[in-house]
């Protein structure tokens, strides 16, 4: 199953230039496993895990890591084209 969350990943984001990392789509959230909704985070997968960069009210940075093994759902979100 991993290819095809990394694929979910992809189509909800884009490369964030120089990096390895993924910004989300304008207008688009991603949910992993039930759990919170993401509307404006970084994403980082490596292959062990997945890592959600958002800011806090603060501007600090909260890092939430996911096992890939431990994925059971991805949900994404956005506007009806």
């Amino acid at each position: 199953m991993k290819a095809t969350w990394e694929k979910i990943i992809e189509y909800a984001s884009m490369p964030l230039h120089g990096t390895m990392s993924r910004s989300l789509r304008k207008d688009v959230s991603i949910q992993i496993n039930e759990g919170k909704i993401y509307s404006s985070a970084i994403i980082f997968m490596d292959d062990m895990f997945i890592r959600v960069t958002e800011k806090n009210v603060d501007g600090q940075d909260i890092n939430t890591y996911y096992d890939f093994s431990k994925v059971v759902s991805i949900r994404t979100m956005g506007p009806t084209i």
